[in-house]
């Protein structure tokens, strides 16, 4: 726990830091015998003293340094030096003369001025190890080139970043505060001048005794968090622990900003694991139920992040995530967070058939068919749909009016929802019932448009969902009506290895193969080359229907002769 108290010296005062320094080292000696003439308390005094045998050495280190006498921070680090000597000097002598208060408050002195010491010593190593000594911190008098502006400018931000570690209170407050201002003027100064050091010292104030300070350096952190650079060091300095306390009982600012960096975080999947192992799914959760709308938006999106990961699929249902989701796809104002519900519906559905009955017990393939009839089907919720046909009869499917929604979708949808719903369309025509109502319910059309897709991928599966249709005569009548479908299916053929659609289109012009207007067309559109390179590889029923158009070419000659 990172503690706020201890550090109220003033900084404004006459003296220079040459007279400070001078003050320090000649109260330690006048501290060391006080403290070694006491004789209660020993174990409390023993500490003390060693404590006080270091300062020397850190004072050497400070004032020896080129731009020590350049540098504010020497002299706050020197005035909180000479404050605990000063303490340390008036206790032992209280202690000599036996006469104090109480025992335990005598103790609990003891034990603070302790405490300082030990911070004095630490902030003195820091505030050399984190090179800010090396900065000139006066402004220059005259900035001549763009060169020595920007020296300034990462001198003023290292001592910034500096004040996080080191010196009292309020000084901590003011750097935080201008370190909120820059990240929104100047991002990539700050993120520039960031060290690993400066991450760990941030992580260290999200579990400062004060509200107001968590509250700051949330603000900071997840600013870093949605920079994309820092994610690694964040999480490698244990920034999702306090980021977890945060959203369970922080301030209101404090909730929001830390679900929205565990939402950046979680977008690494080892991240999303860490942060599942370290409790942080039960916090997200009820985010999701009872946060303002931004809050619970972030909330739905990390746990999404987090339902992208196999391995945490179970923890995640057990922790009652499936039934959230599906009450966000029900309730939720935001069009993003039904989005996030519906795509980590998607994932907890994928190759998980115990999931797949979850969400279906749970009354999520109706919530899903309800988030399809919007003017723009997504993608996600099709996807869920398709991961649950397996997993539901299709009498019932039928019955909640999945076939006129996939159709909506065929018309309406994004390019990789309509992908999804032709996928589903592979899955349901398993029956010669199903494959009639599909064609019926006007399909081929949409699934025949579907071909002239840029998308590999989107082609493919629309090929696939018409070879699998036109196994019906009915819906073979509705792929020779189109003019749009042989032309397509032509396209099709091309033999390059990323063409992967081509199988399928082979398979469709074969099974309307049998109409010589659909034969003489495949034949000006250059089907036979494709099928002679069709034949080399091998595609099943390639042979054949090149030899079907032959013999037509063969007929068209003979009869024009």
């Amino acid at each position: 726990m990172v503690e706020d108290c201890g550090r109220d010296v003033p900084v404004n005062d006459s003296q220079s830091i040459e007279e400070w320094l001078l003050r320090a080292q000649e109260l330690v000696p006048v501290a060391l015998e006080k403290a070694r003439k006491v004789k209660g308390f020993p174990g409390r005094w023993k500490m003390i003293i060693s404590k006080l045998e270091q300062i020397p050495s850190r004072l050497s280190d400070l004032s020896s340094h080129p731009c020590f006498s350049k540098n504010t921070l020497c002299k706050e680090q020197l005035q909180a030096v000479s404050k605990a000597l000063n303490e340390s000097i008036e206790l032992a002598e209280v202690c000599m003369r036996e006469k104090y208060e109480g025992k335990l408050r005598m103790q609990s002195d003891l034990d603070a001025v302790t405490g300082k010491m030990d911070l004095n010593l630490r902030d003195c190593g820091l505030l050399i190890k984190t090179g800010v000594l090396g900065e000139v911190t006066f402004p220059f008098p005259t900035v001549t080139n763009s060169t020595e502006q920007e020296i300034s400018i990462h001198a003023n931000i290292r001592e910034l970043l500096a004040r996080l570690q080191i010196g009292h209170l309020e000084a901590k407050h003011r750097a935080l505060d201008r370190l909120v201002e820059l990240m929104k003027e100047d991002e990539k100064t700050v993120l520039a001048v960031l060290g690993w050091s400066n991450i760990a010292a941030l992580v260290q104030l999200l579990t400062a005794t004060s509200p107001k300070i968590r509250e700051k350096t949330v603000k900071v952190i997840c600013s870093l968090a949605e920079s994309g650079s820092c994610e690694n060091w964040l999480a490698s300095e244990g920034v999702l622990t306090p980021l977890i306390r945060l959203v369970e009982s922080g301030s209101a600012v404090g909730r929001e900003k830390a679900v929205i960096s565990l939402q950046r975080l979680s977008m690494s999947a080892e991240t999303a694991s860490s942060i599942v192992e370290h409790g942080g799914t039960r916090p997200l959760i009820e985010m999701c139920q009872a946060g303002d709308l931004v809050s619970q938006a972030s909330a739905a999106c990390a746990l999404k992040n987090l339902s992208a990961v196999p391995k945490v699929r179970q923890n995640l249902a057990e922790e009652g995530i499936i039934k959230v989701m599906i009450d966000l796809l029900n309730c939720g104002i935001l069009l993003g967070s039904k989005e996030y519900a519906a795509e980590c519906l998607q994932n907890l559905t994928s190759n998980n058939e115990n999931l797949r009955r979850t969400v279906v017990s749970e009354g999520g393939v109706q919530s899903l068919l309800a988030y399809l009839d919007g003017p723009q089907p997504q993608e996600s919720a099709v996807g869920a749909l398709r991961n649950l046909v397996g997993s539901v009869s299709l009498d019932v499917l039928v019955s909640l009016g999945l076939i006129p929604r996939l159709a909506h979708v065929l018309k309406s949808g994004s390019v990789g929802a309509q992908q999804a719903a032709a996928s589903a369309v592979c899955l349901l025509c398993s029956s010669v019932e199903m494959k009639k109502l599909v064609g019926e319910s006007g399909y081929i059309p949409l699934l025949v448009k579907m071909l002239e897709a840029k998308t590999n991928g989107v082609r493919e599966v629309a090929a696939q969902a018409i070879s699998s249709l036109v196994t019906l005569a009915h819906n073979r009548r509705e792929v020779k009506r189109d003019d749009k479908s042989v032309p397509n299916l032509v396209q099709l053929l091309d033999p390059s290895p990323q063409n992967t659609a081509k199988k399928y289109a082979v398979l469709c012009l074969v099974s309307i193969s049998s109409s010589k207007k659909c034969r003489k067309m495949m034949i000006s559109y250059g089907a036979i080359g494709y099928l002679k390179k069709m034949i080399e590889m091998d595609v099943p029923g390639a042979k054949k229907l090149l030899e079907r158009l032959e013999r037509g070419k063969l007929r068209c000659l003979f009869i024009k002769k």
